[in-house]
């Protein structure tokens, strides 16, 4: 199992390279980032939350194994203009949850383990985990989505997670 990074470091606010080989190195890597995010009882996992600043990420909001989807420099490159909020948390902010307004729909391009082009289309739980993991390797947190107000509002959970880190 991986070491999961949290709030604030470093790592989570870089923007991650892009992929340039997958060879077995980055097989391996992508087993043992969906070993820890089944683990950690997450939906989805992008490589800088385990400290690998490069563009993948995993993900299953299904749980079952035919939900199972492995990112290699994900691109979304369409998003539907109807926005919905719902609530997430994310395994770099742990205690840490709060109302998100987000696209309904994506249209995601990527590559998967094997290297072939795959395009999801999709909506709901899916979409918002797809965005959520993307913004990880633009180096973006749930919590940059907020306004003002909400982010004030979890100032002292943040407080708490940088005095840990700092400690």
């Amino acid at each position: 199992m991986l070491e999961i990074r949290t709030y604030p470091e470093p790592v989570l606010r870089r923007r991650a390279q892009p992929v340039k080989r997958i060879d077995r190195e980055l097989l391996s890597l992508v087993s043992d980032m969906l070993e820890t995010m089944y683990a950690e009882d997450g939906i989805g996992l992008a490589a800088p939350q385990i400290g690998e600043s490069i563009r993948l990420c995993v993900l299953n909001v299904t749980g079952g194994a035919d939900g199972e989807l492995v990112l290699i420099n994900p691109v979304v490159v369409e998003q539907s203009d109807d926005e919905v909020a719902e609530e997430e948390g994310c395994l770099s902010l742990p205690g840490v949850r709060a109302d998100v307004l987000r696209p309904e729909r994506v249209k995601v391009n990527a590559f998967d383990q094997r290297g072939q082009e795959i395009n999801i289309d999709a909506g709901g739980l899916e979409a918002r985990c797809l965005q959520h993991e993307i913004d990880h390797l633009d180096g973006r947190m749930f919590i940059d989505r907020l306004n003002h107000a909400k982010q004030m509002l979890l100032r002292p959970q943040l407080k708490r997670l940088e005095k840990e880190f700092a400690g």
